[in-house]
């Protein structure tokens, strides 16, 4: 299943349409390159201020926070004209860090970090623009974004966005959202099997299923009376009832064959 999730992460990246960061809105601590031409040509590079103002030769501060790159590049040309300091400049700005539209991606990565947010991804285009989820790493992604001062948690199931489910789950990114990738859920398995110990527990398995993968059953095992132990809502152990071979595990179960005395 990990290997079909590697894939399905693999292919939103690929058909992502990606954009410039020229695409992004500028935004405090980016550093800019700016040219102009017909001038020195010589570019200037500076840093957009938490006002949202770069400083441009020969006009000073200018206010370009939450424009695009063109947007940016066609104001300071107007500025340039009206001003009279030429009849047809040709201004480049070109962003060559971007500090403003990031977001963390971190957990069960095999890249985890900041990441710059490019328009119209989705948390599996920024996942697996993170190298993908490790061998480790589970189902489910927690997207964490600040919602008008407070901090809201969005649930995202990476296997059943790969078996159909609703595209509109994988959430658009926004910058300075948070990305989880949480660790596989496991099961526990002891007593008369070949390898005893904790498993990952991927979605459906059951209990056959969990004893092979915990070696099989040794001489002395026995599928009777085999015995499965959950946490309630409180968190404590109980046993359950009325289990077979086709009963699904659920995380932190706990399994035990018994031992045969035929």
């Amino acid at each position: 299943m990990q290997k079909i999730l590697f894939l399905f992460l693999a292919l939103f990246l690929f058909v992502a349409k990606a954009a410039s960061a020229g695409d992004l809105p500028l935004g405090p601590g980016d550093i800019v390159r700016i040219t102009i031409y017909g001038d020195t040509n010589q570019p200037t590079d500076t840093r957009i201020t938490d006002s949202g103002d770069v400083t441009v030769p020969m006009i000073g501060p200018v206010q370009v926070g939450g424009l695009s790159t063109p947007e940016a590049e066609r104001k300071v040309a107007q500025l340039l004209r009206d001003k009279g300091y030429m009849k047809d400049p040709q201004v480049n700005i070109l962003v060559t860090t971007v500090n403003s539209q990031l977001v963390s991606v971190i957990g069960q990565v095999n890249k985890p970090g900041r990441i710059v947010l490019d328009n119209g991804r989705t948390v599996t285009d920024m996942v697996a623009s993170a190298g993908g989820v490790t061998p480790d790493g589970g189902d489910m992604v927690t997207l964490i974004r600040n919602e008008n001062g407070s901090s809201v948690k969005y649930q995202i199931d990476l296997y059943e966005l790969s078996h159909g489910g609703d595209p509109q789950k994988n959430l658009r990114v926004k910058k300075d959202d948070v990305i989880i990738v949480e660790r596989a859920s496991r099961f526990f398995i002891y007593g008369e099997v070949q390898h005893p110990g904790a498993f990952r527990l991927d979605r459906g398995t059951n209990v056959l299923q969990a004893v092979a993968l915990g070696g099989g059953l040794t001489d002395k095992g026995t599928m009777r009376g085999l015995e499965i132990k959950r946490k309630d809502a409180d968190g404590k152990l109980q046993k359950i009832k009325d289990i077979n071979e086709e009963t699904v595990l659920l995380p932190d179960d706990i399994v035990y064959v018994k031992e045969s005395w035929f």
